[in-house]
């Protein structure tokens, strides 16, 4: 058996982050998780998010709905959005290969020109949080989202969260950092000037007058919109179909294969 090597996946993971944002970013953060489960294949999530660049003070863009913003096929995005975690079970594969600790979840970073990995070995079968509560913990820590804007209950598994740390020895975690893939990437819009989201509104308040004909001969790169949830839950489908348990749930990719 013969896997990428580390830093080819690094490479590959970046290239495809860039080509499925379709417009210029800040940073980009994504957290992906692979859990092994007694008896069963592995299950995980994946979510990502990115800043867009602008003079505005901008707000950290959900990956999964830049489908519905730019107009986008959502098909063609979730097989995209799929490769990008397929990348990452064969990160985790390659440790598996050469022996080394094996991590439950992983943090990747981009920003600026540095792009950085951290390795998670929390037991994930065992922990103090469910799947939603841990991705609303992840967004207070990693994009900086305070509490002033969640509702009740919300705040309450903040609350309980920091009060949990408190008590906890830090958790271990190996960390990679090096420089980002430098080369230029096309992203999936493929425009020679990319769009920023007031562009693309912009765009679409104009063309609301035009016809599907016109509109179709004027924007080759942009399909039909569907519901992201819909086809993200028929695409993995489609790949394990005796799998009757497949979940999404809050925006979150969930793989159980």
């Amino acid at each position: 058996m013969s896997l990428p090597d580390e830093k080819i996946l690094y490479t590959e993971i970046q290239k495809k982050l860039f080509y499925i944002i379709p417009e210029k970013w800040e940073n980009i953060y994504l957290y992906a998780s692979v859990i092994d489960v007694p008896g069963q294949k592995p299950v995980g999530e994946m979510y990502f998010y990115y800043l867009p660049k602008g003079i505005i003070k901008k707000k950290f863009v959900n990956g999964y709905e830049v489908p519905s913003i730019f107009n986008i096929d959502d098909e063609q995005y979730s097989k995209l959005v799929t490769d990008v975690y397929n990348l990452i079970k064969k990160l985790r594969e390659n440790f598996a290969y050469h022996k080394k600790r094996l991590w439950s979840n992983v943090n990747i970073s981009i920003n600026n020109t540095q792009f950085k990995v951290e390795y998670d070995y929390e037991d994930l079968n065992k922990s103090e949080f469910n799947s939603y509560e841990r991705h609303l913990i992840w967004r207070y820590n990693y994009l900086n989202e305070g509490t002033e804007t969640l509702g009740r209950k919300d705040k309450k598994i903040i609350e309980e969260y920091i009060n949990y740390e408190q008590n906890q020895i830090p958790s271990r975690r190996n960390v990679h950092i090096e420089g980002t893939y430098q080369l230029p990437v096309k992203n999936i819009i493929d425009f020679e000037k990319t769009l920023s989201i007031e562009e693309v509104i912009a765009r679409s308040k104009n063309s609301d007058t035009t016809t599907t004909e016109h509109k179709e001969k004027k924007s080759p790169w942009f399909f039909k919109k569907h519901k992201i949830e819909d086809i993200i839950e028929d695409n993995i489908a489609e790949e394990d179909d005796d799998d009757d348990n497949i979940t999404y749930n809050n925006q979150i990719l969930n793989w159980k294969k």
